[in-house]
């Protein structure tokens, strides 16, 4: 019996799922937690391809100064901006505010 191996994209939907709802993290913050932190952009890519994926809250991964830089990827003006607001994260300029107290690290927040 062969084990399942998870692709890089399926690990990084896995920490992303796991991100509290009013928090935020970074995509460095996850590649890091991944083992491979100099994937951020890999992270980045993971996420634009999960747009479309309710269960994968790619909205809540943002750079690593709080810019909603993923933002162009999701449908109708806004929208990234409206689900963390939605979700009570105010967002002015492109910018989570308060982004260092909503700020959540996956090797601080998960215990392997």
């Amino acid at each position: 019996m062969t084990e399942k191996k998870t692709n890089f994209f399926d690990e990084v939907y896995q920490v992303a799922r796991l991100i509290p709802k009013g928090r935020v993290t970074s995509y460095g913050a996850i590649a890091s937690y991944l083992g491979s932190g100099i994937s951020s952009r890999m992270v980045g890519w993971a996420m634009n391809a999960a747009f479309a994926d309710t269960s994968v809250p790619a909205h809540r991964v943002v750079n690593r100064n709080g810019v909603l830089t993923g933002k162009h990827h999701f449908p109708g003006e806004n929208q990234m901006q409206k689900l963390l607001e939605s979700e009570e994260i105010l967002v002015k300029n492109d910018k989570v505010v308060d982004f260092k107290v909503l700020y959540w690290d996956p090797a601080r927040e998960l215990k392997l």
